[in-house]
């Protein structure tokens, strides 16, 4: 019985051990020793990711000097926080910090200009740092990243991230895509954290459903009306004509909320904005040929005719493959996006290879 005693008591005692080396808190003293160029036992402490731990502790040294130090369980895969603009990843720098399997620990700066792994570069970023300040330091199964900014005020929307399991940098240092992200807003002075959403959520979904009915699935109901139901004459121009209008109508409003959300978010995507902008001039000119539409008699009406529909063709391709590689830049549940435009480009294709199935036949 005795022997059984102290065997769970050794248990107790290991497990207690193992939740206290991967546990911090605020009410705990740093202690980092002389590997950090700060003095860290006067820093602001907060709890500022409570599912994963992370302790983040700041302050201001002098009048143009902030110290933080990020604490966070090592997992095997690297840590960061970062200082936006705005609150999105995108257009971010960041502070990234890991743990070699052999070798010091290293902790780099690095600009998000995208979400894939060759966006996310090293060595870049805005943020004022004091590179002689930086220290990754390995303690009690915890990362503690130090560093300091040269600023008279840092960012207020800071964000966390965690590397997925074993995923540790290779010598090229690039990271890859996170396995968990938070957004947050602090209060320097009142020492004060809170999460917050995506920023500016309504404005990103209204950008997107308009696009999205507007240049994504009216244009090609209207493009399939104006050439499977000739026959209904003159039915097929109205309905055209209405479906291509409110297309247009609607694509018009979703270009102006996309400008509204790059001044908002000072977004990096040139690619999709370039696309965006290259879809509306085209819609314009669609515009424009009709008004300039020869009569049917005419004999360059055969030529206006080809530049029509192969323009039109071409403005509902660009929209859609810009639409999928928006939806790719959002950061509000791409794969249910995804599915559903592709269900319903997927809808529309059907009833046109049947139509056009039919048409073959009765020729």
């Amino acid at each position: 019985m005795k022997v059984l005693c102290i065997a769970l008591i050794l248990v107790v005692c290991l497990f207690d051990v193992r939740v206290n080396s991967q546990t911090d808190s605020c009410s705990s003293n740093l202690d980092l020793g002389a590997s950090v160029s700060f003095n860290t036992s006067s820093l602001i402490c907060l709890s500022v990711w409570s599912s994963h731990n992370y302790i983040l502790r700041y302050g201001q040294t002098s009048q143009n000097t902030w110290s933080f130090v990020l604490s966070a369980p090592n997992n095997n895969t690297w840590v960061g926080i970062g200082f936006s603009p705005s609150g999105s990843m995108v257009g971010s720098s960041a502070v990234v910090g890991w743990l070699p399997t052999n070798g010091n620990g290293v902790i780099k700066q690095y600009y998000l200009g995208g979400k894939s792994t060759p966006q996310v570069n090293p060595d870049q970023g805005d943020l004022p740092l004091d590179n002689s300040s930086l220290v990754l330091v390995s303690q009690s199964s915890r990362l503690y990243l130090a560093f300091q900014l040269q600023t008279g005020m840092p960012r207020t929307r800071l964000l966390y991230a965690l590397g997925s399991p074993n995923d540790i940098p290779s010598s090229n240092a690039r990271i890859s895509q996170h396995q968990d992200m938070i957004s947050t807003s602090i209060e320097y002075s009142t020492g004060t954290s809170s999460t917050t959403g995506t920023p500016y959520t309504t404005l990103r979904r209204t950008h997107g459903l308009l696009n999205l009915v507007g240049w994504g699935i009216l244009l090609p109901i209207g493009a399939i009306a104006a050439r499977f139901l000739r026959q209904w004459d003159p039915l097929w121009f109205y309905l055209h004509l209405g479906f291509q209008t409110t297309g247009f109508a609607l694509g018009l409003a979703g270009v102006i909320s996309g400008f509204r959300l790059y001044d908002k978010l000072a977004a990096d995507v040139p690619k999709h904005r370039a696309i965006g902008i290259s879809i509306l001039v085209i819609g314009c000119l669609q515009v424009m040929a009709i008004l300039a539409r020869p009569d049917k008699a005419s004999k360059v009406r055969k030529y206006w005719n080809w530049y029509h529909h192969w323009m039109g063709r071409g403005l509902v391709i660009l929209a859609a493959a810009n639409i999928f590689y928006g939806i790719h830049l959002g950061e509000d549940k791409p794969k249910a996006w995804n599915v559903g435009y592709g269900a319903s480009l997927g809808v529309l294709a059907t009833i046109a290879f049947v139509l056009q199935l039919r048409m073959w036949m009765a020729k």
